[in-house]
């Protein structure tokens, strides 16, 4: 027998804990299952932090199973402690509103919603109408405050200087209750997660058995950090967002292709569909072979959130500030990257630390630009106030230490003097290409 899609998650990196074993097993095998994860409402776009339980998602669906995405609509407006050390901000129902939109625009990337393929439901449709001395005794009444406050979100709060909230602690009860009642309409038995949930997971499989006598499964997934112990998807500049609006396709294929040495084989097998015998092989590779798989990664990983359109624009801009990459066929081969470096029309040489490429540039480059008028040149301006202006540093000060420690370029060539003047003898082809450190470029085009 054939893998089963419990088989594919262990293989890919995707279980910390699962619950009942070979039961799990036996029922992912023994027809389409339904399964869900929540969703917190709290913004408009998801993030990079939420790309394991989106892609988990998607792959119940490649083989066959219905899954759902449940966004807490009822559960934001109470606001769970898993995993905070603070009371969260409660949500009105118009803005809870607003963010399924976005929530749902960007599931639909990873996952089809269209002949219910998979459902998008809200748990405020069922929370906000229940009546509360019916739900103590006929929900509230499983559940023991013993054991609910040795619980991993509890004890957290229970020990932090704000304490626990009233409000907070029926949380467990409320998503217990979710579990139940997707049991109860559709037949749910499956609840994935990340690990600060297995409490909640835990007690709704706790609250099925007791009122149903019926058995359900739970499935955590590790909390994904870097190599150098930062959590998936935290910046400097803050979180890396789904939304292009947020995070743009450009900047979200650069998040991948600065990706540790480290990481690279673990995150192909957890954010891309790549083969695991192909990504297996990255293991073995280092050097210039290695930042070819980082491109791929960055690629296919662009594709899923952004579409291919995207990804082929954030690769091309990416190859015109870098240079011409040509990826061999052998590496990770069933990636549809081009293999031939950019694609497009008018060819132009650019200097990338003194090594001369030849690359194409046309409309699709979406490296970060602004447009300047050419009589702002005439008399020069200093090129600490530029790289401030465009935001390759925060401040002047910052923009001549950057300068001062060798890491500013323009068109290819490091600037020596903070006091360096830029003017019209400095535009190329009708741009100036600045660049701070290896990795942050930015045009301008003067007209």
């Amino acid at each position: 027998m054939g893998m089963n899609v419990i088989d594919i998650f262990r293989e890919r990196g995707f279980i910390e804990n699962t619950t009942h074993d070979e039961e799990l097993r036996e029922y992912v095998e023994s027809g389409p299952v339904t399964c869900y994860i929540g969703f917190d409402p709290t913004a408009s776009s998801l993030h990079v932090g939420s790309l394991v339980p989106i892609m988990a998602l998607a792959h119940m669906q490649r083989n066959k199973h219905r899954p759902f995405a449940l966004v807490g609509g009822g559960t934001g407006m109470v606001g769970d402690p898993s995993g905070k050390t603070e009371m969260r901000q409660l949500l009105t129902t118009e803005l809870i509103a607003e963010n399924l939109t976005g929530i749902k625009n960007q599931l639909s990337r990873f996952i089809q919603f269209e002949d219910n393929l998979a459902l998008m439901v809200n748990n405020a449709d069922w929370l906000i109408g229940l009546e509360y001395i019916p739900f103590l005794r006929d929900i509230g009444r499983h559940f023991s405050v013993n054991r609910m406050i040795k619980a991993e979100s509890y004890r957290a709060r229970l020990d932090s200087e704000d304490g626990l909230n009233f409000i907070e602690f029926n949380y467990m009860l409320l998503q217990a209750y979710d579990f139940l009642k997707l049991f109860d309409d559709y037949g749910c038995r499956l609840q994935m997660g990340g690990s600060d949930q297995w409490g909640n997971i835990v007690a709704g499989i706790e609250l099925i058995r007791r009122t149903r006598q019926e058995t359900a499964f739970g499935i955590t997934f590790p909390l994904v950090t870097t190599s150098s112990g930062i959590k998936m998807g935290k910046t400097h500049q803050g979180a890396v967002w789904l939304d292009p609006n947020r995070t743009s396709p450009y900047d979200y294929f650069q998040f991948w292709v600065n990706t540790d040495d480290k990481d690279v084989a673990r995150f192909l097998a957890l954010f891309t569909f790549l083969p695991m015998d192909e990504i297996r092989e990255v293991e073995k590779l280092d050097g210039a072979d290695l930042n070819h798989v980082k491109f791929i990664l960055a690629y296919e990983t662009t594709m899923l959130c952004h579409g291919q359109a995207e990804a082929e624009k954030a690769f091309y801009s990416a190859t015109a500030n870098f240079g011409k990459r040509i990826i061999p066929a052998s590496i990770l081969s069933s990636s549809s990257i081009a293999r031939n470096g950019a694609t497009g029309s008018a060819d132009l040489s650019v200097h990338v630390e003194g090594v001369v490429s030849s690359v194409t540039r046309d409309q699709d480059d979406t490296t970060p630009s602004r447009a300047m008028d050419a009589s702002e040149l005439k008399t020069g301006i200093p090129i600490f106030k530029l790289l401030h202006q465009v935001g390759l540093a925060q401040s002047g000060s910052a923009a001549r230490r950057l300068i001062n420690q060798g890491g500013a370029y323009i068109n290819g060539n490091r600037v020596d003097s903070d006091d360096y003047l830029v003017t019209i003898n400095d535009v190329a082809d009708g741009e100036i290409l600045l660049r701070a450190g290896k990795k942050k470029f930015f045009k301008v085009f003067c007209r």
